[in-house]
């Protein structure tokens, strides 16, 4: 068997992975997406599902008024005395000098929860993770943010002991272990006891193209901790060649029989055929993903990865683990049956509840009642799933009779506030009930159709969208059967949707595309649209 990667597509950010008897999982990052965690669990490091979000109330998670990219910041997963333990970030303010940010703590004895109540940490920095030393004491390990900007914001890796008998963290133990290399942005750290050692695992250079992944190691868990000598451990600056980028941010796991994996970041681009895969270095659409490399370990006992530091798309599977393959856990298209959204589906910042739907108002459909606009950063009634694929078809069908141009429904592909594009049922003074186009990019709001937007017939109870994905550019259709479709002629680039675009003008650029169902009236009558399905269809090049 191989490890085909990324092993978990579309946006699966900063992976913490951790082995329990036979099961691997991997906990991503979700920053302003709700439920909060992603959580996949697999038996043989290739086949990977989806099975559970840990943040899923708003006791653990609220996250309203949260900025573009905030949120859920690198969570830390680890199992230990019999239970997981989970640490997690809510960042509150992402431009400019500070990071106010809160570092949580829940526990759970079975991965599917519950979790218990968070318990309050600290608010030092971000990419927090826990270590438990084998003599059962534990401490936090995570970035020190520095606002003074005489100083480098990164101001290295700080080391806090945890008391469980007290539920906090004991300040007076703090202490930075880890500066970094010259790369600067160190970040993302975890700590391992091995070989009589004490391994720590760090990002560096940023989320983007320059990301990397260090090693450092100490006799003491205090320090001081030496750098790996002659190569860097993970990184493809050097190699844009290499299918894989932005390599960096991992953790590292063993096998039942020995073997060492680590799992990290990276992101697939994409380029026009009028430019450079070196500058611009290329637009990843799906967003940051999570791959898996095989370590193997010198005659001295520093890591490497096997193949190149520049990790490779395939990788050798652990020896003698049975190939566990998995249903999947979306079906092409859901038609609203269950009582509950499908696992694949996430909302905004705050929860699906009867606040902003119902899948039993009406049998067999998604209500959504109306709320704010695309750019509302409290609450949206949008619920979408990422892209996956770079070629891909979603359709939906969306029963709405709106009296105001404040009010709009229909199929949306989204970043974020700012970079988003939207088909949907409007209304205007002209023909009343119809169909636009409009998009937001870096801001700037633009409706392609105006006064010549497209009536909707008085019989069509639903109207029905189509968006059609091809990498580079997207498309919109319609339909008022189902059956024939109309295309609209607007064709979209797809770069405006990828980090590598958003970076150019806002620091948040850190999720990924997402395709879904969004309805929006900021006149604040919470007009309800009912969606009677949604298909996501990938499809070959």
């Amino acid at each position: 068997m191989q490890i085909e990667n990324p092993v978990l597509k579309g946006f699966n950010p900063d992976p913490s992975i951790v082995r329990v008897d036979d099961t691997y999982y991997i906990a991503t990052s979700t920053f302003e997406w709700f439920p909060g965690v992603q959580i996949h669990e697999s038996k043989d490091l290739v086949n990977w599902r989806l099975i559970t979000h840990p943040l899923s109330t708003r006791t653990l998670l609220d996250m309203k008024g949260n900025k573009d990219s905030a949120g859920i910041w690198a969570p830390d997963l680890s199992y230990a005395d019999g239970k997981f333990w989970l640490v997690y970030t809510d960042v509150k303010v992402t431009e400019g000098a500070f990071k106010d940010m809160t570092n949580y703590l829940t526990t759970a004895e079975s991965i599917e929860g519950p979790w218990s109540d968070p318990i309050k940490l600290n608010g030092v920095g971000f990419d927090a993770s826990l270590f438990h030393d084998d003599n059962g004491k534990k401490y936090l390990v995570q970035m020190e943010w520095d606002h003074r900007e005489y100083r480098h914001p990164f101001n290295g890796i700080k080391l806090t002991e945890y008391s469980v008998e007290q539920r906090r963290l004991l300040p007076e133990t703090a202490k930075i272990i880890y500066k970094g290399t010259d790369v600067k942005l160190v970040e993302g750290p975890h700590i391992y006891k091995l070989f009589g050692y004490y391994y720590l695992f760090c990002a560096e250079g940023g989320t983007v193209y320059t990301h990397q992944e260090v090693v450092a190691r100490s006799a003491e868990l205090f320090g001081s901790y030496e750098t790996q000598p002659g190569d860097v451990f993970l990184t493809a600056f050097d190699s844009p060649d290499g299918e894989l980028q932005k390599c960096g941010h991992g953790s590292l796991v063993d096998t039942p029989s020995g073997e060492w994996y680590f799992a990290h970041l990276t992101g697939r681009p994409w380029h026009r055929e009028t430019e450079s895969i070196r500058d611009p270095r290329g637009w990843c659409t799906l967003g940051r993903e999570t791959a898996i490399q095989k370590v193997e370990w010198n005659e001295e006992r520093w890591p490497y990865i096997v193949g190149g530091k520049q990790g490779s798309r395939f990788v050798e599977a652990p020896k003698g683990c049975t190939e566990t393959k998995y249903a999947p856990t979306y079906p092409e298209t859901d038609h609203f049956d269950s009582a509950a959204l499908n696992i694949n589906f996430s909302t905004l910042r705050v929860p699906f509840d009867e606040r902003m739907g119902s899948l039993t108002e009406k049998p067999g459909n998604l209500r959504l009642f109306g709320k704010g606009s695309l750019t509302n950063e409290h609450e949206q009634s949008l619920v979408a799933r990422r892209w996956q694929s770079f070629y891909f078809d979603a359709q939906t069908a969306v029963a709405y009779s709106p009296y105001t141009f404040q009010q709009m429904a229909g199929l949306v592909n989204y970043y974020n506030t700012g970079h988003w594009s939207m088909i949907h049922v409007t209304w205007n003074e002209i023909n009343g009930r119809v169909i636009e186009v409009t998009q937001n990019d870096r801001g700037v709001l633009t409706s392609f159709l105006k006064d010549k937007a497209v009536k909707v017939p008085e019989h069509a109870e639903y109207v029905h969208f189509k968006a059609k994905v091809r990498k580079e550019t997207y498309t919109y259709a319609y339909s008022f059967d189902g059956e024939q479709w109309t295309d609209i002629d607007v064709t979209l680039d797809a770069a405006i949707l990828s980090d590598d675009y958003v970076v150019q003008s806002y620091g948040g650029f850190f999720t990924g595309a997402f395709v879904g169902m969004a309805n929006v009236d900021y006149s604040g009558y919470e007009l309800p649209a009912d969606f009677d399905y949604f298909t996501y269809k990938e499809l070959d090049k």
